[in-house]
């Protein structure tokens, strides 16, 4: 089997994973509980769908500016519907595989997700959460502000500026980019690629790790 290295050849210090819609998809159930809120609040459901993705639920209601509502009261229940509801959460293809190839302490998760959702979709779609793991709890600004990336970067003992981020969403990609890493877009739940300059994989299968003499990541792709 014949390989080629991507970004260049280049080596990381570790691997900052997003979860929904890079490690796994649970676009069906986000937005099956979402839409169901969004008609309570008299919202197009079509028009705001698109708009929730890759971001905090409170920043998410926060930032609609709806008025009348209690900002943090909505998001706990809307958390709470989506603990409830896991239906169709699966591992995007390839992720549990790949993951497992890593070494333990060269990649952490880091989720906008609450870390209780967070475990309860990686459980349901069979992953298991790495020892740096990152969620919405964690910070205090959300993506895209890169400190989700600079915080998991720091608990892995490495500069942000020497990870790969792997991302599916506007606000993710930009977060990576604001946090100085390099950054691989999943498109495996995206029905038109990305507008973005960075290389895409639909999703990891094909997809290896080599180590360099340091223990450092080189990411390949299956050739041909």
């Amino acid at each position: 089997m014949t390989t080629d290295a991507l970004f260049g050849g280049r080596s990381f210090a570790a691997f900052l994973f997003d979860m929904d819609g890079t490690l796994l998809t649970s676009i069906e159930a986000a937005e099956r509980v979402w839409s169901d809120w969004a008609r309570r609040q008299g919202l197009d459901v079509e028009a705001f769908l698109p708009t929730l993705h890759g971001k905090r639920a409170i920043d998410t209601v926060r930032q609609l500016g709806l008025p009348g509502i209690d900002v943090e009261a909505e998001a706990e229940a809307i958390l709470q519907a989506e603990i409830d509801d896991v239906d169709g959460v699966r591992e995007i293809g390839g992720a549990a595989g790949f993951l497992s190839a890593l070494p333990p302490d060269r990649w952490a998760v880091v989720t906008s997700a609450p870390r209780l959702l967070a475990i309860r979709r990686l459980e349901a779609a069979g992953l298991t959460p790495p020892a740096v793991f990152v969620t919405a709890d964690d910070v205090t600004i959300g993506k895209p502000e890169p400190d989700c990336y600079l915080l998991a970067a720091s608990r892995l003992g490495v500069a942000a500026s020497d990870c790969l981020v792997f991302e599916d969403a506007p606000a993710g990609i930009e977060a990576g980019e604001r946090a100085g890493a390099s950054v691989l877009v999943i498109q495996a739940t995206h029905t038109a690629p990305a507008a973005t300059v960075h290389p895409g994989v639909g999703s990891y299968d094909g997809l290896r790790v080599a180590t360099d003499t340091e223990g450092r990541l080189i990411l390949e792709r299956e050739a041909g």
